[in-house]
């Protein structure tokens, strides 16, 4: 009987925590990848680099603790915010925000 307690017990607590975890590195990214996108769609490159730089600080983080689907989004993510980092740098706020609004896709996939 104790036995099947700690077994229900243990299990209760690793699908609650699943449900509740959110992934801070993620909430993050996504909060400065949206950020950029705005700034980006204002034609403000300088200011859509600068949001996309912390995005992408926060993915590459996110990526090294994360596992699974959840690390490939965020690997993906990183992509598209370098991209989106180097367009800016050039001045192409458009072609930057467009490579944004695909980090944002993977980010919010992260669970």
């Amino acid at each position: 009987m104790k036995k099947t307690t700690s077994v229900f017990a243990g299990l209760l607590l690793v699908f609650s925590s699943a449900v509740m975890a959110e992934d801070p590195h993620a909430k993050a990214a996504l909060e400065h990848a949206n950020a950029a996108a705005k700034e980006g769609a204002a034609g403000r490159a300088s200011e859509l680099v600068k949001h996309a730089s912390v995005a992408l600080e926060h993915t590459l983080a996110g990526a090294l603790v994360d596992t699974g689907m959840n690390k490939e989004h965020l690997e993906a993510a990183s992509n598209e915010l370098e991209e989106a980092v180097n367009h800016g740098n050039m001045g192409h706020a458009d072609v930057g925000t467009e490579h944004v609004k695909a980090a944002i896709t993977h980010i919010q996939a992260v669970k």
